[in-house]
């Protein structure tokens, strides 16, 4: 038997199988990145989907269950930027532009992008899944940089400088910056990090 999708009145365009849940997160992720988390409900979604209330629960089965979704489908789309990056002949700008991409989809993204780090969302098996593919990307690049004895440490200074800059830029914690700015202080700090900075002046 052939499944029917429950629409509202207000949109004269129909779903076709498998289509809904892509609707519903599309939905959700505009208005997690303009409301919130606390502006972010099924019937919300449902709204801004033109769907009508019950529709949502085909797929999840309350709010949780789509912030995960959510979040896992921020960490695949992330992983796909990463993944995207060109590679080069020289493994350090790799890593800084790796390192660029991943903030500029935070600030792309910025009500997504907290939830991924946030409880209980990071917890959840399929996040923490799609989390790790995303990372193996910048561990793969740091393969090509750094000796295996520092590539654990690497990798976690990466990341961690990458979500901290991040987070502070979203909360204006460094200033009001442009995109320029800030992916020219990723490039710095990197740089710092890899030990290619520029170089202290004699005193």
């Amino acid at each position: 038997m052939m499944e029917v999708w429950t629409l509202s009145t207000s949109t004269g365009s129909g779903y076709h199988h498998g289509d809904l849940r892509a609707a519903l997160l599309d939905s959700a992720l505009a208005l997690l990145d303009t409301e919130g988390p606390g502006g972010l409900s099924l019937r919300a979604v449902a709204r801004h989907a033109g769907v009508s209330p019950n529709a949502p629960y085909r797929h999840y089965r309350d709010k949780e269950a789509l912030l995960a979704a959510l979040a896992t489908r921020g960490f695949t789309e992330l992983g796909e930027r990463l993944a995207a990056v060109v590679p080069g002949d020289d493994p350090g700008a790799e890593l800084i532009a790796m390192a660029c991409t991943a903030v500029d989809y935070a600030l792309d993204h910025p009500g997504v992008y907290r939830l991924m780090f946030g409880q209980p969302c990071s917890t959840h098996p399929d996040a923490i899944a799609a989390s790790d593919a995303a990372i193996a990307f910048v561990a793969e690049r740091i393969a090509a940089v750094a000796e295996p004895e520092r590539r654990e440490a690497l990798l976690t200074g990466t990341w961690s400088l990458v979500h901290g800059l991040s987070t502070l830029l979203l909360d204006e914690r460094l200033g009001t910056r442009t995109r320029a700015e800030a992916g020219a202080l990723v490039e710095t700090v990197v740089r710092t990090m890899l030990g290619t900075g520029p170089e202290r002046p004699d005193g």
